[in-house]
């Protein structure tokens, strides 16, 4: 018996919901996984690194708990990206202080890859059996984060400036 197309239709959107639920989950362990590695991995201890929200206010001293992710504030699960946010505390040398770091990272299956996204790093493939292979995403996090700072400092340091035009305050 041939399939209406009503019925045809139902069938893609079934295997269109298990793909989209598949790579939830799994992207959600690969982001677990990241985050619990990520300590280790700059030697910064337990208790500074937090998944978080990816974009808007966020506390690195808060559990997001799957609030952290994309799909959080979604009814619906769509087959795409899975995006959260990785926020590093580093103490303050000089005092009691603190400073708060993050960056945004997506991730998704392509095939028997993950395509990992981190800021505006390349794309970076991970197997979807990643344990202990996730140094390539641990670095470029840590990158992102240096390069943060030391490419501000490069900027300060620029000799082209010195002798630019400018305003006096």
């Amino acid at each position: 018996m041939t399939k209406s197309r009503f019925e045809s239709l139902q069938d893609a959107i079934k295997t269109y919901g298990a793909a989209a639920f598949e790579n939830l989950v799994r992207c959600k362990g690969l982001a677990d996984a990241v985050v619990a590695a990520f300590p280790d991995y700059i030697g910064c201890g337990e208790g500074c690194v937090r998944a978080v929200p990816p974009i808007g206010e966020f506390d690195p001293r808060q559990d997001y708990g799957d609030k952290a992710f994309s799909y959080a504030h979604r009814q619906v699960i769509a087959l795409e990206p899975v995006r959260f946010g990785i926020a590093l505390t580093v103490k303050n040398f000089e005092d009691s202080g603190a400073l708060w770091l993050r960056t945004a990272l997506a991730a998704e299956i392509t095939g028997d890859t993950f395509d990992v996204f981190i800021a505006q790093q390349p794309v970076i493939h991970v197997p979807l059996d990643y344990a202990g292979k996730l140094d390539p995403v641990l670095e470029a996090i840590y990158q992102e984060f240096l390069q943060t700072f030391q490419v501000r400092v490069l900027a300060f340091n620029d000799q082209r400036f010195e002798t630019g035009i400018g305003f006096l305050p």
